[in-house]
């Protein structure tokens, strides 16, 4: 069983600047097969940005996804985890946080993200780590 989250994390990163449109960032999601990506400014995580957050935050609104920023929708300040860090650790974030995918982060630099299809079988429990907004 993988002990840190650097074990388990997908590496790299799939990352738009705070002024990229929506639509820019949904492009990225559909050539990487993501449903997320992170907003960084200054090689810094800025936010996390989620197809879900586009849909809901400013879609769903009526709002033109040409012209609102990946900033204005996405969770600003997320919660991070190290790569060194325990699995665990990870896992009790998600679930105290109600969040699914947690920035890897390395030096204030974003290095992969872990999300909960990354955890081993027993912790991925969908009761246990509910949706935000649900």
């Amino acid at each position: 069983m993988a002990e840190y989250v650097r074990e388990v994390m997908t590496p790299g990163v799939a990352a738009v600047r705070p002024d990229a449109s929506l639509v820019e960032a949904a492009q990225l999601m559909r050539a990487q097969g993501i449903g997320d990506v992170i907003v960084t400014g200054g090689g810094q995580v800025l936010g996390v940005l989620t197809d879900r957050d586009i849909t809901l935050r400013a879609v769903a609104d009526g709002a033109d996804p040409l012209t609102v920023s990946a900033q204005a929708v996405c969770t600003p300040n997320p919660v991070v985890v190290a790569p060194d860090d325990p699995v665990s650790d990870a896992v009790g974030l998600m679930r105290e946080h109600a969040v699914r995918r947690l920035p890897v982060v390395e030096d204030g630099r974003p290095v992969g993200m872990v999300s909960m299809g990354d955890l081993p079988p027993e912790d991925r429990d969908p009761e246990q780590i509910p949706r935000k907004g649900r």
